[in-house]
Formats: structure tokens, C-alpha cells, sequence
């Protein structure tokens, strides 16, 4: 069901008003939003995964720790395949990866407390 135009407007203003406040989350969230999970990697990694633990069971019933060990990594390295996202940008998300904003010269609290006081600052005005 489409938007109607007062609530596409809405989510216009939402989204001009959050890309005001914090450009950082936008631009994450943007970025996010271009990325999904494949079904190529779920069928693959999930192949990976069932391998890894035929081979891990192997190992037990053998009672060869190693070949354990290694089945249980191939079964680790399959999930993460399986669940892994990939960028659809393609050239675009390679170019925005490139650009990357300066380091701040506060640390992670300094910007925390900076951001805080500003939104203090904008609470006293209303």
C-alpha cells in the first residue's frame, strides 16, 4: 500500500530532520540499508556448516582431536559464510568506503558529553 502525500511529506521532514542531528547515523543507516543477505551465501555456507560437522563427528568417533578441531572451524567459517553481507553498491559502496571523516581530537566520551550538551542546549530553547 503506497504513502499517501501528507505522509510521504512526513517522512521526508523525519528524514531531512535526522540527516540535521546526526549526519553520522544517517549515513550508516544509508549503508545499511544497501546491503543484504545473499542467497547464494546462505546455500553455500550452509553446505560449508553440514560438511564442518560431518567432518567434525568424524573426528569424534575416531577420537582424532585434530580432525575435530578442524571440522569444528570449518563449521565456524560456513556459518559466518552463510550470514555474511554483502554490499549491493557495487562501485558505490567502494566509493563511499574511501571517504572517511577526519579524526575528532576529543576521544569517544569527549564526543558523547559534546553531543549531550548540545541536545541539553537544545532542550533549554524550546
Amino acid at each position: 500500500m503506497p504513502l499517501s502525500e501528507h505522509e510521504q511529506r512526513l517522512l521526508d521532514q523525519l528524514e531531512q530532520q535526522l540527516h540535521a542531528d546526526d549526519p553520522k547515523f544517517a549515513s550508516h543507516m544509508e549503508s545499511a540499508s544497501g546491503r543484504s543477505l545473499s542467497t547464494r551465501h546462505i546455500v553455500v555456507g550452509s553446505l560449508i556448516a553440514v560438511a564442518g560437522i560431518l567432518v567434525l563427528l568424524i573426528g569424534i568417533s575416531n577420537q582424532i582431536i585434530a580432525l575435530g578441531v578442524l571440522g569444528f572451524i570449518v563449521m565456524g567459517a560456513g556459518v559466518y559464510w552463510a550470514t555474511s553481507r554483502r554490499s549491493g553498491g557495487g562501485k558505490d559502496a567502494s566509493s563511499k568506503a574511501g571517504k572517511s571523516s577526519p579524526p575528532s581530537k576529543g576521544g569517544f566520551m569527549s564526543n558523547l558529553e559534546n553531543r549531550w550538551d548540545e541536545r541539553r542546549q537544545g532542550e533549554d530553547r524550546q
